[in-house]
């Protein structure tokens, strides 16, 4: 207005003639400056459809081959390059997510994988939901995934545990993701696509928990409130959980109270990713967020049981379980079968000069069920005696199912069948058992502990089922 009022002011009766051109200069240069082909400003940016509101997160549909569909995501502009340095942290995180799932959907649709180095081990075959989805989405995460581990909180509550024995594999996981070595360690907060609350369950239980004085004090309120200052504490001092409202933030225990950690404050952990052993859909855990993890018992000096599994056509038991009474599904199991058959041998305490891990490995089949929570370890104990698992449990949701299909690998019997296992297993043909068992060979590597962890071992399936579902989150683009 300025401009247009000094010129007509002036005494210039050409002033008029030289207003037209001077327009039709300015426009073009208005118009380029705010076209989207311009990467030298800072536009929103549309085609990832980040939420304008920060808390909200944006799921899709769970399964693997369906979790990265077309409508969580376009691909990626190639004007991104010119201006990403511009962009805040959370922005760049959610541009190199989109990038991965485009990375994820292409091999899909072409059957195939890329990846900038040479894959020691390819996953193939219908133990996979599907293998191209999975191989490709673990090369991505192995090139992106970063993870911050919060340093907060001292010992022997936060950042320590055990590393054998009932709750090893809580304690490994967490030394895992402390280790300097870890390929996934972010060097700084703003890089990380996660966060890990390093505080153990078991420690918890051991050192607050004490002295045991009355059934009151079995109460979970200690755990919950320790958990949920905990939380308070990070989210006092940091962006990072207030952003996301907790959706890209995880936890892990194998503690058969570790489900309760979030049962006092549903609200506060609406979003929180729990890896847990204990994955019982009725007591709360949600297979759409929540991680299950593989129960693994860690012997001193030992990371997973022997190895002692016969040839299938060697294997002279046709089933094989032996435990204590801890449940009503194994009191059934005791009832129907204890003691009573020759080929269905179900034991509360085995026979005098018996070894457990031999007789596994003599079975074709080795019977799982439930004890006192859903979780056993006699799952893995099974696949790495090469013997293959029946499942009798309740709503139970099996480690690593959003990538591995255990119908293909293991054998499933209702609890109400429970008189039935042996009518059950002998219909099934010995071709099929074969097929059945050859699987359990196959997939035993996700099962295995490493240290350091190792591409495609139970650590890193457990890594990748969070990477999953923080694929499946879209945060907002808001600055902080």
């Amino acid at each position: 207005m300025f401009i247009f009022k000094k010129m007509s002011s002036m005494n210039f009766p050409y002033s008029r003639f030289l207003l037209i051109p001077a327009i039709c200069l300015i426009l073009p240069s208005v118009f380029l400056y705010y076209s989207p082909f311009n990467g030298n400003h800072d536009n929103p940016i549309s085609d990832l459809s980040f939420s304008s509101d920060s808390h909200k997160i944006r799921p899709s549909p769970f399964a693997a081959n369906e979790l990265l569909s077309t409508s969580m995501y376009k691909s990626s502009s190639r004007h991104y390059t010119s201006h990403i340095k511009k962009r805040s942290s959370l922005e760049r995180i959610e541009v190199d997510l989109a990038q991965a799932r485009a990375a994820i959907r292409k091999a899909i649709r072409s059957r195939n994988y890329a990846s900038d180095k040479e894959e020691a081990f390819i996953p193939r075959g219908n133990v996979y939901r599907n293998h191209y989805a999975f191989h490709q989405s673990h090369i991505e995460m192995m090139k992106r995934f970063k993870i911050w581990t919060y340093r907060e909180g001292d010992q022997p509550l936060v950042h320590y545990g055990p590393m054998r024995g009932l709750y090893g594999i809580e304690g490994q996981f967490i030394d895992e993701m402390e280790d300097n070595q870890n390929l996934f360690r972010a060097r700084h907060p703003d890089e990380a696509h996660a966060f890990f609350l390093p505080f153990r369950v078991a420690n918890v239980i051991n050192y607050v928990y004490k002295p045991i004085l009355s059934m009151s004090d079995y109460s979970r309120e200690r755990l919950q409130r320790f958990a949920s200052d905990y939380i308070r504490i990070i989210a006092d001092r940091y962006k990072y959980w207030n952003r996301s409202g907790g959706a890209d933030h995880f936890m892990a225990s194998c503690h058969d109270w570790g489900p309760d950690v979030s049962s006092a404050d549903p609200e506060l952990f609406r979003n929180f990713i729990r890896v847990l052993c204990n994955a019982n859909t009725s007591e709360g855990f949600r297979p759409e967020r929540d991680v299950s993890m593989a129960d693994i018992y860690l012997s001193y000096g030992k990371l997973g049981p022997p190895r002692l599994g016969l040839d299938p056509r060697n294997r002279t038991i046709l089933a094989f379980f032996a435990g204590g009474a801890h449940g009503h599904i194994r009191e059934l199991l005791l009832e129907h079968w204890k003691d009573k058959d020759v080929d269905v041998q179900v034991h509360e305490y085995l026979p005098k000069g018996q070894n457990y891990t031999q007789l596994m490995g003599r079975s074709r089949y080795c019977l799982c069920p439930s004890g006192f929570e859903v979780a056993s370890s006699r799952i893995v104990e099974a696949i790495y005696a090469e013997c293959v698992p029946v499942i009798i449990k309740d709503n139970y949701c099996l480690p690593f199912s959003d990538v591995l299909d255990w119908s293909k690998f293991s054998v499933r019997i209702p609890v109400d069948r429970i008189k039935d296992i042996k009518a059950i297993l002998e219909a099934i043909p010995f071709e099929k058992y074969v097929k059945l068992q050859k699987r359990v060979v196959k997939v035993r590597r996700h099962f295995e502990v490493h240290r350091p962890a190792k591409p495609f071992d139970v650590i890193h399936m457990a890594l990748h089922s969070v990477w999953l579902r923080r694929l499946n989150v879209k945060l907002g683009q808001r600055d902080y």
